[in-house]
């Protein structure tokens, strides 16, 4: 039995401005609906430095000092696709959109009203935690149940 798997690797930034969250109104039929900015990591690139090109691509910030709260995980045929979540309080430069949805500033009591990504809260409230902690998703029943450790 082989131990190797594929693995895709992606970032999340969940960024906070006081009550309020940067989210993206994702425009791709795969992942319609707002969400938390982010995308793939490139071969050699850190985690980190991941994190801090996306987001700029993005939504034009610049975050400062993006901090690890978590790993998000999924299957994928003959794999996972691993998501490293990492917070920021602190950016720099202006607000932009671009191809992949329109970033805008949503109070985080109002995700629930907004057309949201599924289980989205329940990411957010996870990366607020005060430890790190995992959200999984496993196929159960023909769909998807999602475990937080």
């Amino acid at each position: 039995m082989s131990r190797t798997e594929n693995v895709e690797l992606t970032t999340l930034c969940l960024v906070m401005d006081g009550t309020r969250v940067l989210l993206q109104n994702r425009v791709k039929a795969d992942w319609r609906g707002y969400a938390l900015p982010g995308g793939h990591v490139e071969q050699g690139e850190s985690f980190v430095e991941a994190v801090i090109r996306e987001m700029k691509e993005e939504t034009g910030l610049t975050v400062v000092a993006p901090k690890l709260v978590g790993v998000k995980q999924f299957p994928i045929e003959n794999g996972r696709y691993i998501v490293f979540l990492f917070k920021a309080e602190k950016y720099e430069g202006e607000l932009t959109s671009s191809d992949e949805g329109r970033m805008e500033w949503v109070e985080y009591d109002r995700i629930d009203s907004i057309g949201a990504v599924a289980d989205l809260k329940k990411l957010i409230d996870m990366m607020n935690a005060e430890r790190p902690c995992e959200f999984q998703y496993v196929e159960e029943n023909g769909g998807w149940r999602a475990i937080i450790r």
